[in-house]
């Protein structure tokens, strides 16, 4: 006989459903969800039970998962994350392995990812291009932070992290060559659109949302300055929201880029745009 809370004792009173608890409970142990699994009859310390009581407590009031555990796999990558950045998402995975793919493996080129975040898209670059040179930015200093904390963790050291609002304070030295891709993940949804007071996005930094007005304004500013700081056949590639890939399409073509794709993430909704600038 146990004595003490056991754990299928103290994920049945969370009031969670299963997997949350489970994900929760697993990082107060400090295992995984599997050996919950074959340990769910063991009794475990009142004050690692009260933890997780605390941090289920804070999920049934709405906090993602992310932020309570203080982690989000992206990319196959475990990336630190926190309330000062976006929790990456599995469908900006579209956007990397449209990335890779316009970048060679075995060449020495360069990319921009604006407005990084935790890392996630440069520092997934990073992991499949190690002869890439990655230029990442944001505005926010919390979110360098976290983004080079990431890189460090993970052993990446070909990309470097500057703050800038956009392309206004890329680092001098990066200024004196043209990137061969452009890359980013910008807020993009409108300021009216419900979704922004729903679920987990109720707790992520509204700056990385949303732009205001019709949630277009930081793609434009992002499609108005990548020609000229692309090499010729370099490309931009940019995320957007689930009902704007014409509008982002049009921006690309008024912008004078070529060879435009769209591409759908794995539920099938529009996602990404890409272009590219003359040879």
């Amino acid at each position: 006989m146990t004595s003490g809370p056991t754990i299928s004792g103290v994920l049945a009173q969370s009031g969670l459903v299963p997997l949350d608890a489970q994900v929760l409970l697993a990082h107060v142990l400090e295992k995984d969800r599997a050996w919950l699994i074959g340990h769910a009859g063991d009794a475990i310390a009142r004050d690692r039970a009260e933890a997780f009581h605390a941090l289920a407590r804070r999920r049934r009031g709405g906090e993602p998962i992310a932020y309570l555990t203080g982690r989000r796999e992206f990319w196959g990558l475990s990336l630190r994350v926190s309330p000062s950045v976006l929790i990456p998402r599995p469908e900006t995975e579209t956007l990397v392995e449209l990335a890779l793919a316009r970048l060679p493996k075995n060449e020495n080129v360069r990319v921009l990812d604006l407005g990084t975040g935790s890392g996630a898209i440069a520092l997934a670059i990073a992991h499949d291009r190690p002869r890439a040179s990655i230029l990442a930015t944001d505005v926010s200093a919390d979110a360098l932070d976290v983004a080079r904390d990431n890189a460090r963790s993970l052993g990446l050291a070909n990309v470097e992290f500057a703050r800038s609002d956009w392309y206004d304070a890329v680092p001098q030295p990066w200024r004196g060559g043209a990137f061969d891709l452009i890359v980013s993940n910008p807020p993009y949804v409108a300021a009216a659109d419900p979704h922004l007071a729903e679920g987990d996005v109720r707790f992520e930094p509204e700056r990385s949302l949303t732009p205001g007005g019709d949630g277009l304004g930081a793609i434009m500013r992002i499609v108005a300055g990548a020609r000229e700081r692309l090499a010729p056949g370099g490309s931009l590639a940019v995320e957007h929201g689930y009902n704007q890939s014409d509008a982002v399409r049009a921006l690309f073509a008024a912008a004078g880029f070529a060879e435009i794709v769209a591409v759908r993430d794995l539920a099938g909704i529009p996602r990404v745009v890409a272009g590219n600038v003359g040879a």
